[in-house]
């Protein structure tokens, strides 16, 4: 057993998955030759796909489903709940009770740069590109690049890049 590595029981690790040191997955699956990098948290119910990779230092949350091929970069935080608050209106400390999770998806192929905030009820599309430190607020189109905060639409990847000189 690696005493670095926090893996519950109700993990499902598809074949040949590259785990790093310091990490922390309960009850989530992920796919077949996905690496996971060091100082990243998956939650239960969260999913990850096959061949895709999670950087160091990234908060993958329950309810949240990354397909296939995904690229996240470090630091990439996932959030769940619109609202969020430590009490209920009584004044106790919620507990799971007291909210419902707000799912995420992040289509095949996309990848979301260093630093991003992706909030909760949005799609990243298939292909999309979000560029690193943007806050996702909505969903992102198939085979776009997005960023910014909020993260916007700046041009989709089969318009060529403008060069000036």
């Amino acid at each position: 057993m690696d005493t670095y590595l926090s893996i519950a029981p109700t993990v499902k690790l598809g074949r040949d998955v590259k785990l790093s040191k310091f990490i922390n997955l309960y009850g989530c699956e992920i796919g077949d030759d996905t690496k996971i990098g060091a100082f990243v948290e998956i939650q239960k119910n969260a999913s990850v796909g096959k061949r895709c990779k999670i950087s160091s230092h990234t908060f993958i949350c329950e309810g949240v489903t990354i397909e296939d091929n995904v690229f996240v970069g470090h630091s990439v935080a996932f959030i769940n709940d619109s609202y969020p608050r430590a009490t209920t209106t009584e004044g106790g400390l919620q507990t799971e009770a007291d909210w419902k999770v707000e799912k995420t998806l992040v289509k095949k192929g996309a990848s979301i740069g260093s630093g991003s905030t992706i909030l909760s009820n949005v799609t990243i599309g298939e292909n999309a590109i979000v560029g690193a430190g943007s806050v996702v607020t909505r969903d992102i189109p198939p085979n776009s690049i997005a960023y910014g905060n909020p993260a916007r639409v700046h041009r989709h990847i089969d318009q060529p890049t403008e060069v000036t000189k």
